[in-house]
């Protein structure tokens, strides 16, 4: 697939991100390179989900007239670790089912991982799991493991086909976050009533992306260049 159905799908995404910031109490930067890289992780990982680890780029801060312009009323300061500052490279920690994609590898433990740090006892800040033909609304387990998570935890939900064994689930609570350009541009062929092929032969309809706290409210996602300007 290109990369221009990404870029129009960011651009719609970031201004519903835009008209709904009074819902969430924070907000996180993702430049849209970062998302690239998880994509082609999971298209090329499908049926399978995966786990990424991410810190934040301590590099390069949020700019400030962004964190304004997509302040909302709630908006919170140090609520959690990296906040402020850009996502920075992400990390293909593990692959499996989604019994087991959530412990992490010994080789990615850094040395001090004890019961306490829970199954994801490693050095990352922010975590991403993906839903592969499931919604991106957190399951209990993902809400238990986002209790050891210092940062954010992010869902990537993927719908394909063929299915497999695993069906569409639709009927569940939360809210919904779709990256899909299929609304906003004709240039796009609708008739397809796909994004495109994955290199699995999986064709994918549609993706949503969601961020949250381990307290439970929302974060809200900002898509952007490199420097942290929104698409």
């Amino acid at each position: 697939m290109s990369d221009e159905w990404l870029t129009i799908s960011a651009h719609k995404y970031n201004i519903l991100s835009l008209a709904n910031k009074d819902g969430y109490r924070a907000i996180i930067l993702m430049p849209l390179e970062t998302l690239k890289i998880i994509i082609d992780w999971t298209f090329k990982s499908l049926p399978d989900e995966i786990l990424i680890g991410i810190d934040p780029n301590k590099n390069i801060k949020n700019p400030k007239k962004v964190e304004i312009q997509y302040m909302g009323c709630d908006f919170q300061n140090d609520l959690f670790a990296g906040q402020g500052y850009l996502l920075g490279k992400p990390h293909l920690v593990n692959r499996g089912d989604s019994f087991s994609v959530h412990h992490v590898p010994e080789e990615w433990n850094d040395g001090l991982f004890t019961k306490e740090r829970g199954v994801r006892g490693s050095r990352f800040t922010h975590w991403l799991h993906t839903h592969p033909n499931a919604p991106a609304i957190p399951s209990m387990a993902d809400a238990d493991a986002a209790q050891w998570t210092e940062g954010c935890d992010m869902i990537l939900g993927i719908k394909y086909s063929p299915k497999g064994i695993l069906p569409w689930f639709e009927d569940v609570n939360g809210v919904r976050r779709q990256l899909n350009p299929m609304e906003i541009d004709k240039r796009i062929n609708t008739k397809k009533k796909y994004i495109g092929i994955a290199k699995t032969g999986h064709m994918i309809h549609d993706l949503e992306l969601i961020s949250f706290h381990k307290r439970g409210f929302g974060v809200n996602i900002i898509l952007t260049d490199d420097l942290g300007n929104p698409i």
